[in-house]
């Protein structure tokens, strides 16, 4: 049976969108959403919870939390084969990843210390790995050229409101309760909920692999990928880009916790301040994200990522801004988190379009391994590298922002000479 794909106007019409919401893109969306209201319950307040809370430093931290990427390095290369496979496929590689996150998010919630820091950030990092090629794989196997940055888009559309009503949520729960360890049980319960949705209701979407005579061999098909020289130069890229977006995650909640001045005169933001403005972060990612992917569907791949990597400089800086400026703290930190948002939803759906755009049907699965491992890299390098920054002086933590802005700099000049290749075939 072949896979219907889902259809998008040029202008994203929700009657289109609930008319094909039966569709395997359509119940992975729904999923999606579900299991990223629990994860914006830790995403944000596992940095916080282990320093303030449990007692490790954020370089301990940093360096526990690198356990997520080297496990999800492992999750990435065998999720990458086995949604390729004829045997597993895409949809059970998502239920494993499903149920490996659930237990490693229990094991989570029961940290009292630096080694069970580092197993249940293992066991969260394998169902990460696992999780991201097999879903990025159903996206692209449910989309065409002419409409998949919209698809990408309306996935990334549902992660982002998926996390800021959960963020929202923490903030509350933080507030009334005070049990930072309840967060990690609800998302492992949105992983469960992610599970039934997986098991009841999507199909496994890899059909023309299945219908090959001749399997591609997982080995082969990374050597194929790794030969690709397009791809080895976008991976340089991309571990820019989530190197940056590992920021977000690990060091900025530290770094607004402990160390920006609030308008009183105090050193650190409340958590409910904290929690408004990530969900706010959110909710504009969700609102500007079809309105972006619109007014850059016109430009090239290799234009719309330098255009988010100018807006990372920004974001960065206005960060450095809260170190430098004698008033209105939060007015830049509001900013840093605007921009930042736009620098998001500039870069995710029209990454893994260029990544879908590489790829030969059969090899989607690697090639999306590939990307995946990029954001396991790039949170390798920098959540020790933040929490190094935050565990020295105050003038190294302040001007750690600064060294990022300029960064940017990288990435472009390696973009330019990406669209001369792309350009060239």
């Amino acid at each position: 049976m072949k896979l219907k794909p889902l259809q998008l106007a040029p202008q994203f019409q929700l009657s289109s969108w609930l008319s094909q919401i039966q569709t395997p893109v359509g119940m992975l969306v729904i999923g999606r959403f579900l299991s990223e209201v629990g994860t914006g319950f830790t995403l944000f307040y596992a940095p916080i919870f282990f320093v303030n809370q449990v007692g490790l430093s954020a370089t301990t931290v940093g360096i526990a939390l690198t356990s997520t990427s080297l496990a999800g390095v492992v999750g990435r290369i065998l999720g990458g084969s086995l949604a390729d496979t004829r045997e597993w496929g895409r949809r059970r590689t998502l239920l494993l990843a499903t149920g490996i996150s659930a237990v490693g998010s229990l094991v989570l919630a029961t940290t009292s210390n630096f080694m069970t820091l580092v197993i249940g950030s293992a066991i969260v990092g394998l169902g990460i790995g696992f999780y991201w090629p097999a879903s990025e794989a159903v996206v692209a196997d449910g989309s065409q050229m002419e409409n998949r940055r919209e698809i990408f888009a309306l996935t990334r559309v549902a992660d982002n409101l998926g996390l800021a009503i959960g963020s929202v949520l923490a903030g509350l729960w933080i507030a009334i309760a005070g049990n930072y360890r309840g967060l990690f049980i609800i998302d492992a319960i949105s992983f469960m909920v992610f599970f039934a949705v997986i098991y009841l209701a999507i199909n496994e979407t890899s059909q023309p692999q299945i219908e090959q005579s001749q399997p591609t061999q997982p080995f082969g098909s990374w050597l194929a990928a790794l030969s690709d020289r397009r791809l080895l130069i976008y991976v340089a890229v991309n571990i820019t880009f989530t190197t940056y977006i590992s920021q977000l995650h690990s060091t900025l909640p530290i770094y607004f916790k402990n160390f920006i001045r609030a308008e009183n005169n105090t050193i650190g933001l409340a958590e409910t301040t904290i929690s408004a403005l990530y969900a706010w972060h959110l909710i504009l990612a969700v609102i500007c994200q079809f309105p972006i992917a619109r007014a850059l569907k016109s430009f090239s791949h290799t234009l719309a990522l330098t255009i988010s990597a100018i807006l990372w400089a920004i974001g960065f800086g206005c960060v450095w801004m809260t170190a430098i400026a004698p008033h209105y703290h939060l007015v830049w930190v509001s900013l840093a988190l605007t921009v930042f948002a736009l620098a998001l939803v500039s870069y995710t759906p029209f990454a893994a379009s260029l990544v879908t755009d590489l790829a030969p049907e059969t090899q989607r699965g690697v090639y999306f391994s590939i990307n995946s491992l990029c954001w396991a890299l790039g949170h390798f390098v920098g959540s020790p590298l933040g929490g190094w920054a935050l565990d020295r002086s105050r003038i190294i933590a302040d001007n750690f922002w600064f060294g990022f802005s300029l960064s940017v700099l990288i990435p472009i000049v390696i973009l330019q000479y990406l669209n001369k290749i792309l350009s060239s075939e």
